[in-house]
């Protein structure tokens, strides 16, 4: 009998030959970094003296990076603006070894982008003293629509498995999810992570909700194991999934699915966290990636575990490589030989 991280080592090593289509929004993320100079005298607030900006793949291009960089193939069903940061969105990706051919380009839309200032010295950890977000909806009848609909019929029929990332802003909606789910070869699953509209996307394969999105559905948090245990059962029911993958935060993630009851997850690592920014869309990517490579939505569920404990000991938007994921299934002790 093949041991449980025997098991999921061999997972990861077969992520290099998985093709997962993402759908969804894509945001960049930027960084500005600067050192504090001193207070100012128009106001109540910090001069910064800057240093440098870093803009990095954010929601749905987070996800497009963490599957790449886990060693599969992205295949990106996505729309961008035609300005400066959409520009950077589609360099970064490609970059990184994303296609991004199939990205839609709209005249008009501005990327949704994230900036966030960071204050700190050379002997000092970078904090966060404000963040502002430049945001924009797509017009759900625009002649974008066209393209993005054609680029889920060339893609998915070529894929292992979909990652829906919903951020509200416009690309995914519920005739996309159907569409997508129906171009998917045989069997293949679509995951989808949204933001408080899961219920309106229709029928999908699995989720990744956190609690505060399983609490808007249920209609109250719940806050012990149980609580959770049920509320992602009544909502795979209600998603005509076959799984549904609760992330919890420090209490790590609680796994509903089909016949087999409920599964619960300890946390990976250490309570002395540095960033979650990004760690949802590390958990859909890696979740998605191993059931592309044939895993059951339990042992999917331990890398994406994994992967998320990894990614949040990390500054900013981050991604997961392989020998991290690796070595974590070697460390975790709630994993067996």
């Amino acid at each position: 009998m093949v041991s449980q991280r025997s098991r999921l080592h061999r997972l990861i090593d077969a992520f290099r030959s998985q093709r997962v289509v993402l759908y969804g929004d894509l945001v960049l993320d930027r960084f500005i970094l600067g050192s504090p100079k001193r207070i100012s005298r128009e106001a109540p607030v910090i001069i910064l003296t800057f240093e440098e900006q870093r803009d990095v793949p954010g929601g749905g291009a987070n996800a497009l990076a963490n599957i790449v960089s886990l060693g599969g193939t992205a295949l990106p069903v996505a729309a961008v603006g035609d300005d400066e940061a959409g520009r950077t969105m589609l360099a970064i990706l490609a970059a990184r070894g994303v296609d991004v051919g199939t990205v839609v380009v709209v005249p008009g839309y501005r990327t949704v982008t994230k900036v966030r200032l960071l204050a700190g010295g050379p002997a000092s950890q970078r904090h966060q003293v404000a963040r502002y977000d430049i945001e924009d909806s797509l017009d759900p009848e625009g002649p974008w629509l066209a393209n993005l609909l054609a680029a889920i019929e060339r893609l998915a029929p070529t894929a292992g498995a979909a990652a829906i990332s919903d951020y509200g802003y416009g690309v995914v909606s519920p005739e996309g999810v159907a569409r997508l789910r129906a171009a998917l070869p045989g069997g293949a699953p679509a995951v989808a992570d949204s933001r408080f509209a899961l219920t309106r996307l229709g029928t999908v394969d699995g989720a990744t909700p956190n609690l505060e999105e399983l609490a808007a559905v249920a209609g109250v948090m719940p806050r012990t194991d149980d609580a959770v245990a049920a509320a992602a059962e009544a909502l795979r029911h209600r998603l005509g999934a076959r799984f549904v993958v609760a992330t919890r935060g420090s209490k790590g993630l609680t796994l509903a699915q089909a016949e087999a009851g409920a599964a619960h997850i300890p946390v990976y690592g250490t309570d002395q966290v540095a960033d979650v920014t990004g760690a949802g869309d590390t958990v859909l990517a890696t979740l998605t990636l191993a059931i592309a490579a044939g895993a059951s939505p339990l042992d999917a569920a331990q890398l994406a575990n994994l992967a998320g404990g990894i990614v949040v000991m990390k500054l900013g938007t981050a991604t997961v490589a392989p020998e991290e994921l690796h070595r974590a299934v070697d460390l975790a002790p709630f994993l067996h030989d």
